[in-house]
Order: structure tokens, then sequence, then C-alpha cells
């Protein structure tokens, strides 16, 4: 059986190193979801995460498009993951009925995972910036 996969941190981590590569010259959406092969309303609900999360900006017009807010060595892929994935649980936690002797106790104890793993995947991302990436994939 085949998983749903979310894959806004990679399209988000592939639209912010096109902006990178793009210099000073904004990029447009249609440019974007083209190189990353994602419709535009799914790259829109993407690059509206990372306006919302202060990596992006945009600016309408024939010359128009997308461009950072601050420097490639400022923005790490954790604020990314960040970014894309505020207010979303790494696990998929349920609510379990209280009566239940496991259920009064999984929930605090599951919290907790999910604690340290989203603290781990963030202190992980957080070592690698955008300007990082861009050195790493010019060698």
């Amino acid at each position: 059986m085949t998983r749903p996969t979310n894959t806004q941190f990679a399209v988000a981590a592939h639209v912010l190193l096109l902006i990178v590569d793009a210099g000073d010259r904004p990029v447009s959406s249609e440019r974007m979801a083209g190189s990353v092969q994602a419709s535009p309303v799914y790259l829109r609900r993407v690059l509206g995460r990372l306006r919302a999360g202060g990596l992006v900006t945009s600016r309408p017009g024939p010359h128009g498009g997308w461009q950072l807010t601050r420097d490639p060595a400022a923005i790490s892929f954790g604020d990314v993951w960040r970014a894309v994935h505020r207010d979303e649980p790494v696990l998929g936690l349920h609510g379990p009925a209280e009566e239940c002797p496991v259920g009064a106790e999984i929930g605090g104890l599951m919290r907790g995972i999910q604690d340290r793993i989203t603290n781990a995947i963030e202190d992980e991302l957080d070592q690698t910036s955008l300007e990082d990436a861009v050195l790493a994939y010019q060698r």
C-alpha cells in the first residue's frame, strides 16, 4: 500500500533555491510550477506558507515574481520546515478514550515523543542554510 506523502517541504526548498539562483530577478510562479512539476494551486499554497513565514515576498505585474526577504545565508532549512509545517504534527496522534487505562496515559507519552522528534528535525535542518545548499550543488 502506498502512503500519501506531504511534499510541501521539498517543493518549498526547490522554489527557494530557484529564487536564490535567479539573484536579484524575481521568479514567476509559472517558472516555479514548471520546475517543480506542481499544480499552480499547490504551488500557491506552498508560497503562501513561505510568505506567512516571512521567507518570501511577491510583486505583481509583468516584471513581478517572488523574491527572498533576506539573505540566503540567513534562511535555514529549519526556517523552511517551520513555515510549511506550522501547526502540523510530525506524527498523526489520535484522541484515545480516557476511560481506557492505556488511552489515559498514551496521549502524554506520544506528545513527548512528538516534541522530541520535532525538535530533532528542526535542529538538524537548522544546520543547513539556503546558501549552504547552493554551494553544495554548485560543486
